[in-house]
């Protein structure tokens, strides 16, 4: 069974007399252990499918399914607080908390069991990730853009869900750091398996991943 699935979604805004479809009857399966990439043009739709797909917005029509099960009937609330995660590419982080702090309040704040010991994990986290004690104990705004990337990663992974996604995650990088980054997402799902899916202007990211779909004229496609 899929971890993922959209069944026939659709969405649409109206700009005044007109209808924009944005998504025309998208129909996804998405898998555990598998690192997917999402490509298209700005204003493609890349980040409203995102946003579907994370209970951040609901589809005109059709389901967004979590195990089977459509996310609508589980809760919206509870399904992004404990089955999916989401580094944006402002990375969102709580400006006067430290790295750790910041991880640490994303555990505070899931249903799902974690450890006994919350601080030593988040600790453990961020050192996974590339983010030393020292570096971890900084205010975040004290951090590069590169790190607090990391920081908004390893907090993506506190909450111990299923399901990552990341918006343009290496959008505000450089090379270098794009490279380090994308070596985590494909980490995560071969070893850790989760199933990662990231929306990216990055062919280089796209030739990575184990999969990748192509977002045009409101049509999500299997590119290559």
């Amino acid at each position: 069974m899929a971890i993922l699935e959209t069944q026939d979604v659709t969405y649409f805004y109206q700009d005044g007399d007109r209808r924009r479809n944005i998504l025309k009857e998208t129909s996804i399966k998405f898998q555990r252990g598998k690192f997917y990439t999402i490509l298209g043009q700005s204003g493609s739709g890349k980040t409203t499918f995102l946003s579907l797909i994370s209970a951040l917005d609901e589809p005109k029509s059709g389901k967004v399914l979590y195990r089977g099960k459509d996310i609508k009937s589980l809760g919206y609330e509870r399904y992004r607080r404990n089955y999916v995660s989401i580094i944006f590419q402002s990375y969102n982080l709580v400006p006067y908390l430290s790295a750790v702090e910041n991880v640490l309040v994303a555990m505070s704040i899931t249903d799902n069991k974690l450890p006994d010991n919350p601080k030593e994990v988040a600790y453990n986290l961020l050192d996974y990730i590339g983010i030393n004690k020292t570096k971890a104990d900084r205010l975040v705004n004290r951090l590069s853009g590169g790190e607090q990337q990391r920081v908004a990663i390893a907090r993506a992974l506190a909450t111990n869900v299923d399901i990552i996604l990341a918006d343009e995650p290496t959008g505000n990088l450089d090379e270098g750091m794009e490279e380090e980054i994308v070596a985590i997402f494909k980490d995560l799902a071969e070893n850790h398996n989760k199933c990662v899916i990231v929306v990216t202007h990055s062919n280089e990211i796209a030739k990575q991943s184990d999969r990748t779909y192509y977002l045009k004229k409101g049509v999500l496609k299997r590119h290559g």
